[in-house]
Parts: structure tokens; C-alpha cells; sequence
């Protein structure tokens, strides 16, 4: 089936279907099934589909008691939690649209938010966030109600504050008295009003409100689940912040529309605990989760006593991740390597299970490209992962990697009913029902990005292969352009200087230079084990970047990826910073992807003290120093 006739297919499929209608659907067919998992307490709590309904119900009428309805829109700062996605589903189902949050926004980031979208509700899960909120009420005069979910209210609920519980309270006997009145709000949703807007976390200016109408949600959750990995309900875990569309769209959305299983994971740093008990079949993970779970793997290989059995579980994953390469490459694998391998493969299960991933069938990349490494450790323990290309604008998925036709590195094809191209300059262009309705009232800005034919222009740099699977290159607007006028690719320098496990990351320098330098950080949890192993007594970060031992394995590491670029492409000297980057530490993005124009700010000392005369941080050549 061609495009436009898949386009056509799928548009008659959701004809009418609104995320209140997949709701119903998903109570009516999963009804007594687990929807979400929690922890409270220490102990684990569950909600069914039905019980899901209830608690939404009784917010839906409660926000309607207090004058929300169509055409508003309401906050949602939590983490992931029930009451987050409860909250938002009421919200909807009251005939409004929802707004998450992100939980590092400072009061003045809300309160353009706040102001842009002019919310009259907001719901806060502590008294933590309630505090931001309140710092900004007399500034924010659209804001009638702000409900407290955990906490108390402050001064009896002055200010309009509620709890949590008194709505729920208010809501039930709502729906008590008059129960059909939740099926008349939600009825009265149709496919083009607006479901949510995503605020898109720019690193410069304020921040963009990208405007969902329920068909577009529809539309692209039947285009990649049912035509495209023809999805089953799954046991997942949500944990990247519901601020971002990856986490939206695959958990909360993707949850009701296929009947997944949702562990709601409330801080990343638990992720592992999570993963141990709920031993998800559907994982969807950023780059930096593959890293770290790798590293942990493989740190936990390397602390094993037993040298023999140490070195025959490296020499399993060696000869696995080589077998992977031939078969990449359409070689031959030697008959010997192949029962090698087959033989392994309890081995690599084991290894899978140390990290809750022995019953995944869907391993999932997103949000940033893998470098190639990840991708051979993962396809070489039996889970090759299968990358997902999208953005906000385009409601999460436009491209992906099919479970039958695997590759890597690649963003796979363009879903069904979606069409993708590439522009004069490489540029990926996207049309499709996917392709959000705009720019909250920003016209101008959504000019910019989709053209007159309604193309998106992505802002990736993309080839595509003789297969038909597309893969980026770059990000057009990072390319560096060195004083001589070369345009270099930072990500791919980057993939190449991470070949060190004890690199956890690497930013690449050199715009208006003469040369490429790079930025190095520790893995804060493979760095000091590495260093240990080999007598390093360093107890922090710090110390470790200043270690002699450290600096010339970070050599090692440049010089090794130096062999693959050309001349002007490589490496010259480096610094090693002795901290970790995190989203609250602001060098990432809520979901770790690199905040370049933060980076090259903050660190803006180090970065010109390489360049000086005399040069600061480290020779990647120690033999002579560049110019």
C-alpha cells in the first residue's frame, strides 16, 4: 500500500476517535487488568483500568464544578506518578488541555508558561512546587485553582489552594449524583480540539507550545502501533519526565490505546529497582540509559574474582558483538563463531536479567542517536535496539526501525501514512497526519518550520540507505565551521571519542578555531571503578580528572579516535572536567540529551584555555603540541 493510501486507511480507522474514546475503549476491553503500578510506602499499588476510570471521572466533574471546561488549559508539575496522569485525563475528559511541566522549571519559567497559555488550573505534587507557584499568583491572574497533591494546603487553602483528596471528595459525589454526567463532558470532545500543548525546552529564548488536537495522538498511535510494530499490551515503565512527548505519547497515551501495563517510575535514579521488578517487555530508553546500563554490565563483569569465569563472560560478549558485525556487514559468520555464540546465549540472558531486561521483545532508542558501540553490545546480548526518530512537532514518531528488518546505525522508515524526504541540503522533511497543528499562538513560528505544502522542516541533516532506512548525520544548525571553513559533524566526533568506558560524555569544540578540542566528563559510576582496578586512590570526581593514570586513558581514548577522522577533524587537546552533568546541574535536557549552547557558555573558561598561548588542559598528541 502506498502512502496516501495508508494515509487514507488511517484516517478512516480513527474517524471520530478522540483520547476520551480510546479511554472508554480501554476500560471496556481491559476493564479488572492492571493499568498502573506504584510504590507508596515501600509497598506496591496497583489501579485497573476501571478504578483508573473512577479517579478520572471524579476529577473531570470536580474541574467542572469549578468552572473549567472547553477551550482552558491546565498545568501539571509531578512527577510520575498516578495522580499526574489522572490529573491530565481529567483535565481532557472536562473538555480542556493538559500541560506537564517540567519539574526543574524555575517560578518565572512557569509563569510564562502560565501566562502564554493562560491556564486557569494548575495541579502540583508538593508543597516543594506548590512554593514556585505560589511565588508567582499575583502575576498569574488566569489561575484561579491550584490543587496540592501531597501536602497540605497552606493557611486553611487561601489562595485558591486545594487538596488532592477535597477535589476527589467534591468529584465523587458528583458522579454520585448524577452519573451520566461524566459520559456527556467527554462526548463533547471532538477530534480537532485540542488535547495538550508541549512546551519544547529551547536552550536559548522562550519556550514554544506545540499544539496537539486528539486526532493527532489518534492518528500517529494507530500509524506506529497497530500498522507498524502491530503492538499487544506491554509491561513498560514510565520515567522520562510527561513534560517531553516521548514519555506522553508512549506511556500515558500509548498505555490506553494498546492496554499496557504502566510501572510509573518517580525518579530516574530508581530506574534500575524498577527495572529488577517489573522486568518490562516493552522498554523505550535514551542514549544515556543504554550507556548506563551497559556500564553497569560491564563494571559488574569486571569486579567478578573469579579471573577465569571473568574472562570467559568478555570473551562471550567479544566473540557475540564480532558475529554481530559480519551479519551487519552481510558477511559470513565462521561455523565456529556462530556455536559460540549459540551456546552463549543462557549466558547473555543472565546478563540481560541483571538489569531487569530478560523478557524484553521491544528495545527501544529515542530523543538522540546511539553511538555504534551501544548497538553492538545490545544486538550482541540478544537485544538489538530499535531506534525511533520523531519530535515534538511531530506528535513523538515520524520514522522507525522495523522488527523484521533491523539495522543500525539507521532511524529506520517512516511509519505509515507519513511521507519523509530529504531536502536540497539533506534536511529530513515530514508530512503526515502526525504534524502538529502549530505553534500556540506563535503563526509565525510555525511558518518557519512547516512550509506552504505542509512539510516540517526538521532541522536534521539525514542520508538514506539502499534499504530505504534513513539515518542522521547531524543536527543542521550544530555543525561546527572552523576558521578555515570546514564543516565538521560534532555528534559524530563525539560518538568517536567515547570509546573509553570511563567517558560518560564528550562535547566537541572548535566553531570560528583552528582546531577541535573536546570537553571530556567521567562516567561517575564507571570512572572510579575502572581507577580503582588499576590503583587509583581517588574518592571523587575531582581527583579523578586530575589522576595521571586517568588523563593518559582519556589520551588513549582521543588518539584511538583520531585514527578514524581526517586531519582537521581531529582531536588536539582536551580538559577533563570533574563534575557529572545532569538535568539539574542544566548541561542536559530532562531527558539527558546535551544542552550545547549551556555547555559552551558555562564552560566557556575552559574552552578558551585551550586555545591560548600557552594552551591550557591536555595534548591529545603528547609527543608535540598543535597550534
Amino acid at each position: 500500500m502506498d502512502v496516501l493510501a495508508e494515509r487514507s486507511a488511517i484516517d478512516a480507522a480513527v474517524s471520530g476517535k478522540t483520547v476520551c474514546t480510546i479511554f472508554s475503549d480501554a476500560v471496556r476491553k481491559w476493564g479488572d487488568k492492571p493499568a498502573l503500578r506504584w510504590k507508596e510506602n515501600g509497598d506496591w499499588r496497583t489501579l485497573t483500568w476501571s478504578e483508573y476510570r473512577d479517579e478520572v471521572a471524579a476529577v473531570t466533574l470536580a474541574l467542572r464544578s469549578l468552572g473549567f471546561g472547553p477551550g482552558q488549559f491546565g498545568l501539571i508539575m509531578a512527577r510520575n506518578a498516578p495522580e499526574h496522569v489522572i490529573a491530565d485525563l481529567g483535565i481532557v475528559h472536562a473538555g480542556g488541555a493538559a500541560i506537564s511541566v517540567y519539574n526543574t522549571l524555575a517560578p518565572e519559567q512557569i509563569e510564562y508558561v502560565a501566562n502564554h497559555s493562560e491556564a486557569s488550573v494548575a495541579f502540583v505534587e508538593d508543597e516543594g512546587f506548590l512554593a514556585k507557584f505560589m511565588a508567582i499568583r499575583s502575576s498569574t491572574p488566569h489561575l484561579r485553582h491550584v490543587v496540592l497533591i501531597r501536602g497540605n494546603a497552606p493557611d486553611g487553602g487561601g489562595d485558591g489552594v486545594m487538596t488532592w483528596s477535597s477535589l476527589l471528595e467534591r468529584g465523587r459525589e458528583l458522579v454520585a449524583a448524577n452519573p451520566s454526567a461524566f459520559a456527556e463532558s467527554w462526548r463533547a470532545v471532538g477530534p480537532e480540539d485540542t488535547v495538550s500543548l508541549i512546551y519544547t525546552s529551547g536552550t536559548t529564548g522562550p519556550p514554544k507550545g506545540v499544539v496537539y488536537s486528539h486526532n493527532n495522538i489518534v492518528w500517529t498511535l494507530e500509524s506506529i502501533n497497530n500498522r507498524f510494530w502491530h503492538l499487544e499490551p506491554q509491561t513498560l515503565i514510565s520515567y522520562l519526565p510527561l513534560a517531553h512527548v516521548a514519555e506522553r505519547f508512549t506511556s500515558q497515551w500509548g498505555g490506553m490505546f494498546a492496554g499496557h501495563e504502566v510501572w510509573l517510575c518517580p525518579d530516574p535514579n530508581t530506574l534500575l529497582q524498577f527495572l529488577l521488578e517489573a522486568r518490562p517487555t516493552l522498554f523505550v530508553g535514551v542514549p544515556r540509559v543504554w550507556e548506563k546500563l551497559m556500564a553497569g554490565i560491564n563494571a559488574g563483569v569486571a569486579a567478578e574474582p573469579d579471573e577465569n569465569k571473568r574472562k570467559m563472560v568478555q570473551g562471550a560478549v567479544s566473540a557475540a558483538i564480532s558475529s554481530y558485525r559480519l551479519r551487519r556487514d552481510g558477511q559470513p559468520v565462521p561455523p565456529e563463531l556462530a556455536a559460540a555464540v549459540e551456546k552463549a546465549q543462557p549466558l547473555f540472558m543472565l546478563l540481560r536479567a541483571k538489569v531487569g531486561l530478560d523478557r524484553c521483545e521491544l528495545p527501544v532508542t529515542s530523543t538522540a542517536p546511539c553511538r555504534p558501540e551501544l548497538h553492538e553490545f545490545w544486538a550482541a546480548l540478544g537485544l538489538p535496539l530499535f531506534e525511533v526518530w520523531g519530535m515534538s512537532e511531530l506528535t513523538g514518531p515520524a520514522t522507525a526501525v522495523p522488527q523484521e528488518a533491523h539495522q543500525a546505525p539507521s532511524i529506520g522508515r517512516a511509519i505509515p501514512g507519513v511521507e519523509v524526504k530529504l531536502g536540497e541540503d539533506g534536511e529530513i522533511l515530514v508530512r503526515g497526519g502526525n504534524v502538529m497543528v502549530g505553534y500556540y499562538k506563535e503563526p509565525g513560528k510555525t511558518s518557519d518550520i512547516i512550509d506552504a505544502d505542509g512539510w516540517v522542516h526538521s532541522g536534521d541533516i539525514g542520508e538514506l540507505g539502499a534499504n530505504g532506512q534513513f539515518r542522521i548525520i547531524d543536527r543542521k544548525k550544530e555543525l561546527i565551521i572552523t576558521s578555515s571553513g570546514k564543516n565538521i559533524s560534532p555528534a559524530n566526533l563525539e560518538a568517536l571519542a567515547k570509546s573509553s568506558p570511563i567517558i560518560g560524555q564528550a562535547v566537541a569544540v572548535g566553531d570560528s578555531r583552528q582546531f577541535i578540542s573536546v570537553l571530556v566528563v567521567l562516567d561517575p559510576q564507571v570512572a572510579p571503578a575502572w581507577a580503582k582496578a588499576r590503583g587509583v586512590d581517588a574518592a571523587s570526581l575531582p581527583e579523578l580528572a586530575e589522576d595521571p593514570v586517568v588523563v593518559e586513558e582519556i589520551r588513549r581514548a582521543l588518539n584511538v579516535a583520531n585514527t578514524h577522522l581526517s586531519r582537521i577533524e581531529q582531536f588536539k587537546r582536551f580538559t577533563i572536567l570533574g563534575t557529572e552533568w545532569t538535568p539539574e546541574s542544566e548541561e542536559l535536557t530532562p531527558t539527558l540529551k546535551l544542552k550545547r549552547r549551556v555547555i559552551y557558555s558555562k564552560y566557556q573558561p575552559q574552552i578558551e584555555a585551550m586555545y591560548a598561548t600557552p594552551p591550557g588542559g591536555h595534548a591529545v598528541d603528547a609527543a608535540r603540541e598543535e597550534s
